[in-house]
């Protein structure tokens, strides 16, 4: 049988153990002679058998015992540890120690040195072997694998570096840190280079990933590297903090490409735990539309904060109980002091009125984020009439429940394309803010209040999911507009700020949220193509299937906007926000209507849609204040105008300069 390598991984641990014993006899043989020669430049052959195995068997044997009884033929050659140095040190040691005795016993002419040499020369010997074959046999398995840099030398770094040595997929090449004191060092034999050598470093070891440890860095400072990365053809991945590795979140290999909260740099501040409890601590909250993205998050911080039990109510079966599970699984101590679960699941439809003011009644609620609702615009567009009976009549309905339970508090979960909305979605949740507006006036035993933001990042139909996948999968990734912008928010900074919002309102107040500045998403499209290891295609160039979407480079193709889309989103209707004790939470001053005015409109809207009259609905809602301008292809030039010149410059700053 050919000796290969895969040919030792095959044979028993009998065999490998019977190995390495026969490869250390003959090289504790082999440093005894040399001993000699060295030494003497001869060798002393015993003159009998007694003193042959006094002299060369017996300090072998001693040596080959002391490695047996600690454990070094039970320890994997390509994984050993400087313990197992310890021992190869020992028991040579050893060795020269019986040499030197028997031949002191034996009145040989053995000179004292030759023992030393013997037992330096076992230590290198016996270590070398086994080196070498380590050498030989991780060469040979890495040979093949993918070559990458680590960024960051610090802690996380180290710690990756030792989990991909024994891996069998990546070899890691160098290490690049940005701090001086790091540099020009071995960190496990790997040498630190600074930023500027990575150019060189990808070309010379034709390096196709780079994994960023970016341990105790700001939001800020992550995309300050991400900048530096983005001109490298590699694909740019991060691994998870020691933090989360140590706690068991994660594995020191879960690796992931780089989150598009880093690319923007935003930092999210840490909440006012004062305001996070205020409507919640000892308290029975509700979530409707609790399987949502949003809905969901605000499940995860709301159990957070100890409320009394947590009713989360959704339509759809799978999606409630995925939440429940999860819930149940982040913190399996969910059982109040009567023995009952904190989490109560719930099926139900927030157009059931009844059914949810028994629901409201039976637990005592107190506190209501009403997040359930239809949201993808394309969707909303072509399902006019459910997408008003769900996102109007829903909240509409929830909120008289919520009134006649003796709800203390109801929030509306809202959205930023409820500002000027040029399609069915925006105008619906418009309406439905004017509803609680309006319900607000009407009575002041339960508290209305709207939270209104922009994108959230990984929520169901986000743009960062999809463009992912269509990079992976060679292109085209696919944008409607060169100059469509959207504001960015993490879903879970959204959801605090939500819960910190509702403990401000006194009553019919409309919150926004600070979203930063808007992102243009034909920048984010190049940069996500650039930090997974391509290159943008040229328009009209063609692709090569043979070199493949690495060299020919991925193609980013305009779509068009969709039905009712717009070019940029807003926040706020008008000129006019106060600031309020969070930084990142404004409040609009917003015209609003009487209830026997709402209650008109909802009355001609209820009829139009049980008719299915589509033409009659969007006509209601574009007389309604709402501000709905619908957009058609024949109007796509006119809206794109009117937004550049009423609010271009309101909408391409930074919220927090508005009104302030």
């Amino acid at each position: 049988m050919p000796i290969s390598r895969q040919n030792i991984i095959a044979l028993s641990r009998t065999y490998k153990q019977a190995i390495a014993c026969v490869a250390d006899v003959f090289t504790l043989f082999a440093a005894l002679l040399s001993a000699y020669l060295l030494r003497l430049e001869t060798v002393i052959f015993p003159r009998s058998g007694i003193e042959y195995l006094a002299l060369w068997a017996l300090p072998i044997a001693a040596a080959l015992l002391l490695y047996w009884r600690m454990g070094l033929y039970k320890s994997l050659v390509r994984f050993l540890s400087w313990r197992g140095g310890v021992v190869i040190c020992a028991g040579a040691a050893l060795a020269g120690i019986v040499h030197y005795v028997a031949a002191d016993f034996l009145s040989t002419n053995c000179p004292t040195s030759v023992p030393v040499i013997f037992a330096l020369l076992g230590m290198g010997g016996v270590a070398g072997t086994r080196s070498a074959f380590r050498l030989w046999f991780v060469h040979g398995l890495t040979e093949q694998n993918e070559r990458v840099i680590i960024y960051g030398a610090g802690p996380g770094g180290i710690s990756l570096v030792s989990a991909l040595h024994q891996g069998s997929v990546f070899t890691p090449v160098a290490l690049v840190d940005s701090r001086v004191e790091k540099q020009k060092t071995f960190i496990h034999g790997l040498y630190v280079y600074s930023v500027g050598q990575l150019p060189w470093l990808i070309a010379e070891h034709e390096v196709s990933r780079i994994f960023l440890v970016m341990e105790n860095l700001s939001r800020a400072e992550r995309a300050e590297i991400l900048q530096t990365l983005e001109s490298l053809s590699v694909r740019v991945q991060t691994v998870p903090s020691m933090a989360d590795v140590i706690s068991g979140r994660a594995r020191i290999l879960d690796l992931r490409d780089v989150d598009v909260e880093d690319l923007l740099g935003r930092d999210q501040i840490q909440p006012d735990q004062l305001l996070m409890q205020r409507c919640i601590r000892g308290k029975v909250v509700m979530v409707t539309g609790a399987g949502g993205s949003i809905g969901s998050e605000l499940c995860r911080q709301i159990i957070t904060q100890k409320p009394a039990r947590l009713v989360i109510v959704d339509s759809s079966e799978y999606a409630l109980y995925h939440i429940d599970q999860e819930l149940r699984k982040l913190n399996p101590s969910l059982v109040a002091a009567s023995g009952e679960s904190v989490v109560v699941p719930l099926l139900c439809s927030v157009q059931k009125e009844n059914r949810i003011e028994v629901i409201m009644r039976t637990f005592g609620v107190q506190t209501v984020y009403h997040a359930a609702a239809y949201k993808h615009v394309p969707m909303v567009e072509h399902n006019i009439v459910e997408g008003v009976r769900n996102n109007v009549f829903g909240t509409w309905y929830s909120a008289e429940a919520a009134i006649r339970a003796g709800v203390e508090t109801f929030v509306l979960i809202s959205t930023d394309k409820a500002v000027r909305p040029a399609n069915v979605m925006g105008a619906s949740k418009r309406m439905a803010e004017l509803v609680l507006q309006g319900l607000a006036s009407r009575q002041k035993k339960t508290r209305f209040c709207m939270v209104r933001f922009g994108n959230v990042l990984g929520s169901s139909g986000s743009v960062v999911p999809l463009f992912q996948e269509q990079i992976l999968s060679g292109g085209p990734v696919t944008v409607t507009h060169p100059d469509v912008m959207r504001y960015f928010m993490s879903i879970p900074e959204a959801a605090q700020l939500v819960i910190q919002a509702s403990a401000m309102g006194l009553g019919g107040e409309v919150f926004l949220l600070d979203m930063g500045a808007p992102v243009r998403i034909a920048d984010l499209a190049r940069r996500m193509v650039h930090l997974m290891g391509y290159r943008v295609r040229q328009q009209g160039v063609a692709f090569d299937v043979r070199q493949g979407a690495m060299e020919s480079g991925i193609e980013i193709a305009y779509t068009g906007l969709r039905p009712g889309e717009k070019l940029y989103e807003e926040l706020l209707i008008g000129h006019d926000s106060e600031i309020t004790d969070h930084p990142r939470i404004l409040k609009a001053r917003e015209a609003s209507l009487a209830w026997v005015e709402v209650a008109a409109l909802m009355t001609e809207l209820d009829r139009a849609c049980h008719v299915f009259d589509c033409e009659r609905v969007c006509e209601i809602l574009r007389r309604a204040p709402t501000g709905f301008l619908p957009v058609s292809k024949s109007e796509d030039l006119v809206w794109q105008e009117h937004l550049k010149g009423v609010a271009h410059l309101d909408m391409v700053r930074p919220l927090a300069s508005v009104g302030r």
